[in-house]
This record gives C-alpha cells, sequence and structure tokens, in this order.
C-alpha cells in the first residue's frame, strides 16, 4: 500500500459526471505518479466507480496494486426508475437502490458482485461500509462472513471504514480486523481518531487509512474562502479561522495549507496511507506534488505549540 491512495468516489459521477476516458486518464497518471493503492465502493455511482476502476486497472499487473472496496450496502436492481437520478449525489439512473445488509449472505454475495464489476477473482482488502447503526451484526455476523472469505483468499485483509474513530476502536478491540480507514477524523482540523483510534491500533498492529484529509473542502485551498465546506455543509466561522491560522504559519514557511493536510496524517506511525479523492489527471498530479512538498519541522513545530496538533509522531 502506497502512502498515498487513489479515492475512486468521483470516478461514480459525485455531484457531476465524469467521462470513462477522463476514469482511465485518471487513474493511468495515478500509476506514473507511483501510486498503487486504490480505494472504491459499490455505493460510489451504485457500481459505476467500481466498473471504471477495474476497467483502468487491467493494463497493469494485478500483483503491483491494492484495491480495496466495502461491503454493507447491497445494490438492489429497479429498473422501474431507470428514467430517474440516484438520490445519493452520484449522477447516473438510478437502477439500483442501496439496503444496509451486513448480514453473512449479504456480505458474501456483495464480494462476488464487486468482484464482477472489478475484473478482479480476489480483493486486497475489504471494509464494512459505515456500519455506524448496525454495530451488532457487523462486528459479529458482518466480520464472521469477511474472516471466512480472509480464510479462503477471496480478501487478503479485511476490516472497517467510518467517518468516526469511536467505534472504528472498537472493532480494532473486539474484533479480528487487519486495517480500517478512518474518514475526517485525523485531519488538521478534527485529530480526534488519536485520543482513541491511533494508539490501539498502533498496539495492535492494525493499519489505519485516513481518508477526507481536506474535510470536504475547507483545507484544499491555499486561502480559505469564506463558503468553505465542512463534513458537506457550510464551515462554521470558528472553523474558517482556525483553518486560516494554519493557512498563515504554512504560508511563513513557504507550504500551501494542502500540502501540509495531505502530510499530516502521515506523520503518525500507525497511519500507512492518505487517500485522496481523484478525478482528473490534473488532481493525481496535484495530490502527489502535495505529498512530495517539503514541510520542515519548524512548521509541525509552531503548529504543536499553538495547541493545534496532537498525538502525530514520526
Amino acid at each position: 500500500m502506497t502512502e498515498v491512495g487513489f479515492g475512486a468516489a468521483q470516478l461514480g459521477n459525485l455531484n457531476r459526471e465524469t467521462t470513462d476516458d477522463a476514469s482511465t486518464a485518471a487513474v493511468g497518471a495515478a500509476w506514473s505518479r507511483g501510486i498503487r493503492y486504490f480505494d472504491t465502493a459499490p455505493h460510489y455511482g451504485i457500481g459505476l466507480s467500481e466498473r471504471r476502476l477495474g476497467a483502468a486497472l487491467k493494463e497493469f499487473p494485478r500483483q503491483e496494486f491494492v484495491i480495496s472496496t466495502k461491503v454493507g450496502r447491497a445494490l438492489i436492481p429497479t429498473p422501474e426508475r431507470a428514467t430517474e437520478q440516484d438520490e445519493h449525489g452520484f449522477v447516473t439512473p438510478a437502477l439500483y437502490r442501496r439496503e444496509w445488509d451486513f448480514s453473512r449472505d449479504g456480505i458474501l454475495r456483495s464480494v462476488d458482485e464487486s468482484l464482477e464489476r472489478l475484473g478482479l477473482d480476489y480483493l486486497d482488502i475489504a471494509y464494512l461500509h459505515d456500519p455506524d447503526f448496525h454495530w451488532e451484526q457487523a462486528s459479529t455476523e458482518g466480520i464472521g462472513a469477511l474472516v471466512e472469505l480472509r480464510d479462503q483468499g477471496v480478501v487478503r485483509e479485511i476490516g472497517a471504514g467510518m467517518n468516526q474513530s469511536a467505534m472504528l476502536a472498537h472493532f480494532v478491540r473486539e474484533c479480528d480486523v487487519d486495517v480500517v480507514m478512518v474518514a475526517g477524523r485525523y485531519t488538521l482540523l478534527d485529530d480526534s481518531a488519536a485520543n482513541d483510534l491511533l494508539p490501539l491500533a498502533l498496539e495492535r498492529g492494525v493499519g489505519v487509512v485516513t481518508a477526507a484529509v481536506y474535510n470536504s473542502g475547507l483545507l484544499s485551498r491555499a486561502v480559505v474562502p469564506d463558503d468553505a465546506l465542512y463534513d458537506y455543509q457550510q464551515a462554521p466561522r470558528e472553523l474558517i479561522a482556525r483553518a486560516r491560522f494554519i493557512a498563515d504559519v504554512c504560508a511563513r514557511h513557504s507550504v500551501t495549507l494542502p500540502d501540509a493536510a495531505v502530510q499530516f496524517p502521515l506523520r503518525h506511525p500507525a497511519v500507512v496511507s492518505v487517500v485522496v479523492g481523484t478525478r482528473t489527471a490534473e488532481q493525481v498530479d496535484g495530490s502527489v506534488d502535495r505529498y512530495e512538498s517539503r514541510i520542515p519541522d519548524e512548521l509541525w513545530a509552531e503548529l504543536d505549540e499553538a495547541g493545534l496538533l496532537q498525538g502525530a509522531s514520526r
């Protein structure tokens, strides 16, 4: 798994339409820049992201890349809604509806369908997808099904992916997981995962993948606008002010705010990769450039002295 990963939600036409050619070009650019970890899910474009990612990766050696997808949101055919649009933010016909399903049969069926869409015969990683309100079934029957698939070699590593750290810590503590993905909870603006998940994962030898490092956009620009988003909503004034303070510190060290946002999670020894959402080849180059930019230790020290960093030491 490379330290920078390719987040493929946008290949599922998240918020606006993307072409097959642009998707293929983005994956090709990622490969040329050294990215070998690709993350997707059935939820992203109700299967479109998986199909596009699988098609784009066909030309590359299977043993040289890591691919993760997710389970727990079954896709139920709804051909009668073909003229309607998906209601979950993806610009695609509503040919399927999503249904929470962390049962053994649901997990096995989901993995089979993902393998078919991806054109693969095994998955490197399968995450339980957002089981926030399904802990009892997901942590028993769901994890049990993934363990079964791991024992069979159909899946190499298993875990969960969520927008919170507390339940992920429970998965690490109580279940036989290899890796977890935490979105938005270990960033320059929200490092709450440092309080529970990261120390436990480090102790148990469980890898942590961080996603949503820009917190939906607030950390994605060198100059923070008034209308910036945070967790998919208008950012509160106090967070905008905090982001601007961090941006000013970055500027004093000839670094941009997005550079620091990409590199910050990787400073913690429990974090194995940062997945950045990507739509185009240009965005790939931007993400890798941010990862490769030089950030002096003095910047992190200044942010730490200001009380803005927690648990980040590598």
